[in-house]
């Protein structure tokens, strides 16, 4: 909004000192990191109070673990704090008229949302108890019913993925390769839209890929791969269809990724900061046709605005680690991890890096996976054998290591520097091939 009237004073002809500052991204980026961290350390404190009064605490069940009743009484739904801290700094500073500004904007109040409803209705359930004089016992039956979340996952996924592909603003630029007797574009689109742009003084010709869905493959020599490839030839024409797929997939992948993993104090948050800056950088080398160029990458046009919301978000993690880290004051709840691991999910598919997801994204990976093979060894042994099996002392993961006797917050710190290494080789893959 800021952005938009001091844009609207310029071109009326109103001249003040410091009116200009916001044509800057870099002046507006820094501004709404600040912000965010401003928002979730100041008034953070101010809604765990709220929450506190209210007693929205957590209820914490009997699993046995190290510091497991410290826990009872923290305040959850602390996303709360995470989503303003995103949202406000977004709406004053970003352009809302970019497509990805607003994809951003419903994928993180969409997801909000749908956690927002899971948090009270646990709460609600709590509260029942109580009110029958009821001992109460936290069950996953509490909250909204894993159908209802699975299938607001795949409503976003599905507009998420038809925005990046009808969407006539939404372009990969790619460079065209001349030589004396023939001209190569890369890809080939019969739709292309052709640009001349000098770079450090010489001149290149790009090309649109509408309606192309490249994205960036690791390891591989050219760096990129069409998911039209993955269909048979009369069939390209409906390529859109298993992209969107693909999307639906990714965002439920990595929501859930996130909510799992949000178990130990400062665990998620840490590990969603480190990972948002590692999407920000990806999101500056493909928005900047120089560093494209120099990478041989794809170049992204308008991926400037996104960068606003990215310092948002990883300013809003590390804000919100002030009251997170052990011992924690607050929890995020559903509020805030599912929509992490949306956020996280639709930047990954914007900028193109969609496939490098289990390498950055590494920790989700792991935590997700420790669930699906306790639950299905557990279900095997127990047919064969007539009891059930673990493989490990608990899942996900990092309950494991806590029953291994390791303190939550040193399981934390490494999970963090495992993302850390994650995002370096990510990082190092785009000129890794």
């Amino acid at each position: 909004m800021l952005y938009h009237i001091f844009d609207w004073l310029a071109k009326e002809g109103f001249r003040f000192p410091g009116i200009n500052l916001f044509q800057f991204i870099t002046f507006r980026v820094m501004l709404a990191m600040i912000l965010s961290l401003v928002i979730t350390t100041v008034y953070g404190k101010k809604l765990i109070k709220y929450l506190q009064r209210k007693q929205l605490g957590e209820s914490v069940r009997d699993l046995g673990l190290e510091g497991e009743k410290e826990k009872k009484g923290t305040p959850t739904m602390g996303g709360i704090i995470i989503l303003l801290a995103i949202l406000i700094p977004t709406l004053l500073l970003a352009n809302l008229d970019k497509v990805y500004i607003r994809l951003m904007l419903l994928c993180t109040v969409w997801l909000g949302a749908i956690g927002f409803i899971d948090d009270y209705l646990k709460i609600r359930a709590k509260r029942i108890a109580q009110a029958k004089g009821v001992a109460y016992k936290k069950s996953d039956s509490d909250g909204l019913a894993g159908r209802f979340k699975i299938f607001g996952q795949v409503m976003l996924g599905i507009i998420v993925g038809t925005t990046l592909y009808f969407t006539p603003s939404v372009v990969v630029k790619r460079e065209v390769i001349k030589s004396p007797d023939t001209v190569v574009i890369q890809p080939v689109n019969p739709d292309a839209k052709f640009d001349t742009v000098f770079v450090d003084g010489q001149e290149r010709i790009f090309t649109d890929a509408r309606k192309t869905i490249i994205t960036t493959i690791p390891f591989v020599k050219n760096h990129e791969f069409n998911y039209a490839k993955l269909l048979p030839k009369a069939w390209e024409d409906y390529a859109y269809i298993l992209y969107i797929i693909i999307v639906i997939v990714i965002v439920t992948a990595v929501s859930n990724g996130a909510n799992i993993t949000d178990g130990l104090d400062g665990l998620a948050t840490g590990v969603s900061a480190i990972i948002g800056i590692c999407l920000g950088i990806f999101a500056y080398v493909s928005g900047n046709i120089k560093f494209a160029e120099y990478l041989n990458i794809m170049y992204i046009p308008n991926l400037g605005e996104l960068s606003i919301f990215i310092a948002a978000f990883v300013g809003a993690c590390i804000g919100f680690l002030w009251y997170n880290a052990y011992p924690a004051q607050v929890f995020m709840g559903d509020t805030g991890s599912l929509a992490l691991g949306g956020i996280i999910a639709a930047l990954a598919i914007i900028v193109r890096k969609e496939l490098l997801i289990p390498i950055f994204c590494f920790v989700f990976l792991v935590e997700n996976l420790s669930v699906m093979i306790q639950v299905g060894y557990f279900k095997y042994t127990k047919r064969k054998y007539g009891e059930g099996r673990r493989v490990f002392l608990m899942s996900p993961l990092h309950h494991h290591y806590q029953k291994l006797g390791y303190h939550e917050s040193k399981i934390a710190v490494r999970f963090w520097i495992i993302t850390i290494l994650s995002v370096v080789l990510a990082i190092v893959t785009l000129k890794l091939r």
